[in-house]
């Protein structure tokens, strides 16, 4: 059997497939993706009826929203390899093992035999498939090339998911060393504090206000410990349904990015995804002013409002680039590439370099950011506990004082 690079048995992937003469004949793939084993039984001549995914496949996409990346990355293989439209999605539908994600597709090919066209059908699946996406489909079908246009915005997509993982990865470790930082002060709190108070009642002198305090305290919670066990498994709980819920999160995260030293950078990574979406737009053929209006969601609220006075202003005959300039949503560096893109008529190649110019600013950024936070977090942890440990020990110190 053959093995992965981890030097486990890999599953194998079966296909049931017809051969050119109409017959039904299965086939087995090992060591290789769905989509690589669908390629290949393509390159053959056999035409895809169902597939088998490995069960371990089946485990990590169970319960999981519709993919959107793996199916532009399958569709576009699809494409490539010589299957038209309504093939691809066929060969989609048979491989997919999530139902939500099977009755979608299959009703967007019912859809598509109905002779509606594959961007309205889109269109009714908003959730799924974003303005940005299904527009840029759309005009990928006046032009007839459809893989190109979804390689274009697989590009968009990866960019944008780049900065996302960094993100991700930057917030592990802070994230860490507060949850870590909050178990051992509990920990001294509920269980060494109130041990050191036996000793101090039992010596009968007096103890300094401020230990006094932290020592009434540590009996609290040792005294309450199911109450306090029980009150963060409801934070805990609360903080994660709260997550769960998209108006919610969508409201926290906007009210953490209003914070003075993220609210600037904030706009910043708002108008890079902004500059990427019009530049995507405008390569498959919108029209600048069409453009602006479908992705001034990827805008923050304030910002929305001087793009749309911005979208009025280009419709007047002003300038992109004096436009953006009035409504305050280009910094210098944009204004003057937005300028040469106008001049040289290669406005959205231009975009996309002030988006990757944005791009690479905020990452730098997001690097020193992350390396300054850690130290910090680290020293408020460490006076924290330091400081605990030092009320513990008052006490002890006078009692020593006093007996020498």
């Amino acid at each position: 059997m053959a093995r992965d690079v981890c030097g486990v048995p890999s599953e194998p992937v079966r296909l049931t497939a017809q051969t050119p003469d109409g017959r039904t004949q299965s086939l087995e793939f090992t060591n290789i993706g769905e989509a690589e084993a669908v390629l290949r039984a393509v390159a053959r001549g056999y035409r895809v009826l169902t597939i088998e995914a490995p069960k371990a496949a089946k485990r990590k996409r169970h319960g999981t929203s519709f993919p959107l990346n793996l199916f532009n990355q399958e569709l576009l293989a699809l494409l490539s390899a010589g299957l038209n439209l309504t093939e691809a999605l066929s060969t989609l539908h048979a491989k997919e093992q999530r139902s939500s994600a099977r009755e979608m597709l299959a009703a967007i090919l019912q859809a598509l035999h109905e002779g509606r066209s594959f961007s309205d059908v889109l269109a009714g699946y908003p959730r799924h498939f974003p303005d940005v996406y299904v527009a840029t489909v759309r005009a990928a079908e006046r032009t007839g090339d459809l893989p190109e246009a979804l390689s274009r915005y697989i590009a968009y997509q990866a960019q944008f998911e780049t900065i996302r993982k960094k993100l991700a990865s930057a917030s592990v470790y802070p994230a860490m060393l507060l949850i870590v930082g909050g178990l051992v002060t509990l920990f001294l709190l509920g269980y060494v504090v109130p041990r050191f108070s036996v000793v101090y009642e039992s010596s009968g002198r007096d103890v300094p206000w401020l230990s006094s305090v932290l020592l009434a305290f540590g009996q609290l919670i040792h005294s309450h410990w199911q109450l306090v066990l029980g009150g963060l498994i409801a934070v805990g709980c609360a903080f994660g349904w709260g997550l769960s819920q998209p108006p919610l999160r969508a409201w926290l995260l906007d009210r953490f990015l209003s914070l003075p030293l993220l609210a600037a950078r904030t706009d910043s990574f708002r108008l890079s995804r902004f500059y990427h979406a019009v530049s995507l737009l405008l390569t498959s053929g919108i029209a600048l002013p069409r453009a602006m209006n479908m992705v001034g969601g990827l805008l923050g609220a304030a910002q929305r409002t001087r793009l749309e006075q911005c979208r009025v202003a280009i419709e007047q005959g002003r300038s992109l680039s004096s436009a953006l300039l009035d409504a305050q949503l280009v910094t210098p560096v944009a204004e003057s590439l937005i300028k040469v893109g106008e001049r040289s008529g290669q406005l959205a190649g231009m975009l996309e370099r002030t988006a990757r110019f944005s791009d690479d600013e905020f990452s730098r950024w997001l690097e020193w950011a992350s390396r300054l936070i850690e130290p910090i977090l680290m020293a408020v942890i460490g006076i924290v506990i330091g400081t605990v440990v030092v009320l513990m020990y008052i006490p002890i110190f006078d009692l020593a004082g006093s007996l020498g």
